[in-house]
């Protein structure tokens, strides 16, 4: 695109066999997103979702991907080809509020500071409950467990408007999330090796390593369904969690914590692949292994990725272990965690 085509907020919904998440949840996206272009970028679906777009929102933009290299590749594939001052990556399986669109863009265009935002994310299903993928803002502990305001592990708070106000955050969530695009280019992107899972919370700590904030701004509201490509107990998806977890850990954190983190880690993933042992998720336990041995395979690149980097600290972690506050002391809420304890 020529730069007098630039346009001022694109809101592009990745999309993957999605044909039923298309037809359901794009009417609300194309009447809500006022000062928005809308775009559907395809990963080489197999349904009929290019068919469908093509007859019923011809007058979209649809580009279609070379093939479906997940969500970190298929996002760098389509916005490669757009060229807006603000990307909105946008889950297919999400009912966006009015107005929701312009309460983000307002406050990242007063403070150029912020990289990346979220809305508030509600589930789609039980509209009173914080949604699994973000709620009202991501963070994550010292060893690198993430949870959100409103949903530590698989506890979910009730909406109260408890989080209603903007703060700053750690990671804003890949179901919806609004990253100023100079700044996405800047940090290079997604990193296509994740595939799919974390990667937002990666590209969200070097955002922060190149001195850009990450905000929750919950005047925006969504509403997400979740699961729609891989679902919650799919083994898969712990490999996925497991794998993209270490890596992210070990391109981001500063040399001084990078082997104490590890250390701890093994002993803690070790005691998780065996609560899945004794549960009967075997699947799972083998995921766990599978993710370790891929990264030891795959540490020379990973310390490459390390090389020339300024790893410093960075704010908004949560400096204790969030499984031994969670499950040895019972603390459910975000709201139960001593905000002294983030730094």
């Amino acid at each position: 695109m020529n730069k007098e085509d630039k346009i001022k907020v694109a809101v592009v919904i990745l999309n993957w066999n999605g044909r039923k998440f298309l037809e359901k949840f794009l009417p609300s996206v194309t009447q809500n997103s006022i000062g928005a272009e809308v775009i559907i970028a395809d990963n080489d679906s197999t349904d009929d979702s290019v068919e469908f777009m093509k007859k019923n929102y011809p007058e979209l933009r649809l580009i279609i991907n070379s093939s479906n290299s997940g969500y970190a590749g298929g996002y760098n594939e389509a916005l490669a080809q757009i060229n807006a001052e603000y990307y909105v990556l946008l889950n297919s399986d999400i009912e966006v509020g009015k107005n929701w669109v312009m309460p983000i863009i307002e406050e990242m265009d007063k403070n150029p500071n912020i990289g990346a935002a979220q809305p508030k994310l509600i589930a789609y299903y039980q509209k009173d409950e914080f949604e699994y993928a973000g709620a009202a803002g991501g963070f994550i502990d010292k060893y690198g467990y993430p949870f959100c305001r409103g949903r530590i592990f698989n506890k979910l708070e009730k909406d109260n408007e408890q989080y209603n106000d903007n703060t700053e955050i750690f990671w804003a969530s890949g179901a919806a999330m609004f990253v100023r695009a100079d700044a996405y280019h800047k940090v290079g992107g997604l990193d296509n090796d994740f595939f799919a899972h974390m990667e937002e919370i990666d590209l969200c700590w070097r955002l922060q390593l190149a001195n850009y904030k990450v905000m929750a701004i919950p005047k925006s509201i969504v509403y997400h369904v979740g699961g729609g490509t891989l679902p919650k107990n799919s083994s898969r998806k712990t490999y996925l969690n497991f794998r993209n977890n270490f890596a992210l850990l070990f391109k981001n954190l500063p040399k001084n914590r990078l082997w104490k983190v590890f250390i701890a880690r093994l002993v803690l993933d070790g005691v998780a692949a065996i609560r899945f042992l004794t549960e009967g998720k075997y699947h799972d336990t083998i995921a766990v292994f599978r993710a370790h041995m891929y990264f030891y395979a795959h540490m020379p690149e990973l310390i490459r990725k390390r090389k020339g980097k300024n790893l410093v600290a960075v704010s908004s972690i949560y400096q204790k272990n969030i499984v031994f506050q969670h499950f040895l002391y019972g603390k459910s809420k975000f709201s139960d965690l001593d905000k002294s304890d983030f730094s």
